[in-house]
């Protein structure tokens, strides 16, 4: 009697995982919990903001860690087309210097191109 191995059957089992993969990637469903208003070309999150910190030696080095931090978070949480923080509305940039190194706190509501859906 043979019997099939379970990576003989694993393609069967990863193919739909990793096809679904680029899609729940895109955009997440999660933005709808949020009022929205279209701006111009994008659409932004009305009361709702998100955050990022970076801590680097220099500013724009921590500067850009926390636009970073905002973006990956943002597109985590709602999908790629929410996550540039060069769309994002109300940014908000504070940043100090202690102990040698600078501290960067980023706020900005998110924001899409609005023919993404």
């Amino acid at each position: 009697m043979m019997t099939r191995s379970w990576l003989a059957s694993a393609p069967l089992v990863l193919v739909p995982l990793l096809m679904s993969q680029p899609a729940a990637a895109e955009l997440t469903g999660l933005d709808r919990l949020h009022a929205q208003a279209r701006v111009g070309n994008k659409v932004c999150m009305i009361r709702h903001e998100h955050f990022g910190e970076g801590s680097m030696p220099t500013r724009r080095a921590a500067e850009l860690m926390a636009m970073r931090s905002w973006s990956g978070f943002t597109a985590f949480e709602y999908g790629r087309p929410w996550g540039n923080y060069r769309l994002a509305a109300g940014r908000k940039m504070d940043c100090s210097q202690s102990g040698g190194r600078w501290v960067c706190k980023t706020s900005a509501r998110p924001c899409r191109p609005a023919g993404t859906r």
